[in-house]
């Protein structure tokens, strides 16, 4: 659809996006849609399998077929053509979902996962300050639990260890007083005593380090 100028200028302002964006980009010949070319997003899953995911496509077409202006910045405000860009950023959910978990194995990392981290209480007594755990966590905008139940110390961790929580956080009597929590990194056999600050600090860096 439309001219080849037109054509060639949707590729060349794609490609300099794509140089500008500084990773590896290949051309793949003949593959745009019918109105212009575009970026396609392609990964590979556990097995080496490539799953076309994201797109974003250059459509110089539509808006002329469509007669579409704007009024341009200035004071004369002439009308111009826009250019549209189609864009979806997960492709299909479902797929996206599906790429993520097996190539994942079920073990989401911590910027991805519904279960950040969950707080355990050793006893009764200290459940108020795994309250307060949870709240300033929580506040900070992680993803986080209490597990509020009988169980044993032991039992808590087990299963909070079979639910793949990232980080499992143990405040008993020694905690309490020092205003601090026992971290269990999932995964991983030892356990960290860290300040609140502390912990709130290393879950940033966590964020900071997939970004």
């Amino acid at each position: 659809m439309g001219d080849l100028a037109t054509w060639k200028k949707a590729e060349a302002a794609l490609k300099e996006a794509l140089i500008e964006f500084g990773k590896p980009w290949e051309v793949n010949e003949g593959d745009g849609a019918f109105y212009g070319p575009k970026i396609d997003i392609t990964v590979s899953d556990a097995l080496n399998r490539d799953h076309q995911l994201a797109t974003l496509q250059l459509d110089f077409q539509l808006p002329n077929r469509f007669k579409l202006y704007y009024s341009a910045e200035g004071e004369d405000g002439k009308l111009e053509r826009p250019v549209m860009i189609h864009r979806a950023v997960l492709g299909s959910v479902e797929r996206m979902l599906a790429v993520l978990l097996e190539h994942y194995k079920g073990k989401w990392p911590f910027w991805l996962s519904p279960r950040q981290a969950i707080v355990c209480p050793v006893s009764h007594t200290a459940l108020p300050y795994a309250l307060h755990v949870l709240d300033q966590l929580y506040q900070a905008g992680y993803y986080v639990d209490v597990d509020t139940s009988d169980k044993t110390i032991q039992k808590k961790v087990r299963q909070a260890q079979m639910a793949q929580y990232n980080y499992i956080l143990v405040v008993g009597a020694e905690e309490v007083q020092n205003g601090q929590v026992s971290v269990r990194v999932r995964d991983k056999g030892d356990v960290t005593v860290m300040s609140m600050d502390g912990l709130l600090q290393h879950f940033e860096d966590q964020v900071e380090a997939f970004h």
